[in-house]
């Protein structure tokens, strides 16, 4: 696997995992899912923005965000936004996080009429770089599928295309 391939597979219908290696330490590729001001630079799509990015990185803690779109190549996308929620459940820095993830709206109430999902990120070390395991289970293989319709997997690849673009300037 090259350095940035992203490799994803389908399990039991309604999980699906992304690997992806990034050539940093693993304490630095983890800070990079804490922090806002490192998140504000990467996470999203190309072409959207983090205009609302608030963090409260602890077990029971959540992030509410807002991913805006700013480029007006994207047609009718330009000028959306999408709202997020996590609710973290473990934390071992710098090895794991888990979370549920929910669309939301502006206010952090959690939209019902979309799937939400369980997450692990798992950070393995190799020989100093990081290997990063995203497993995302959905309850139901119907869920799963609504968000990958909705582009999910390519907008994944240009987040961690970002991550890895932003890794080589804090560095």
């Amino acid at each position: 696997m090259s350095i940035n391939e992203l490799k994803s597979r389908v399990e039991n219908d309604q999980v699906l995992v992304l690997e992806r290696s990034f050539d940093a330490p693993r304490d630095i590729v983890f800070k990079m899912f804490k922090d806002p001001e490192h998140l504000k630079h990467w996470w999203g799509p190309n072409g959207w923005e983090l205009p609302v990015c608030q963090v409260d990185f602890r077990p029971g803690g959540t992030w509410h965000f807002c991913m805006k779109c700013m480029d007006q190549n994207q047609g009718e996308y330009y000028g959306m936004e999408s709202w997020g929620k996590v609710v973290y459940k473990d934390i071992i820095e710098p090895e794991l996080i888990t979370y549920t993830d929910y669309f939301s709206d502006a206010e952090g109430n959690i939209d019902e009429t979309m799937p939400s999902s369980e997450i692990t990120l798992e950070f393995i070390d190799v020989d100093g770089k990081t290997k990063l395991v995203n497993r995302t289970e959905y309850e139901s293989a119907e869920a799963l599928n609504k968000v990958m319709d909705m582009g999910m997997l390519q907008g994944i690849t240009e987040t961690w295309n970002r991550l890895e673009e932003h890794l080589k300037e804090v560095k």
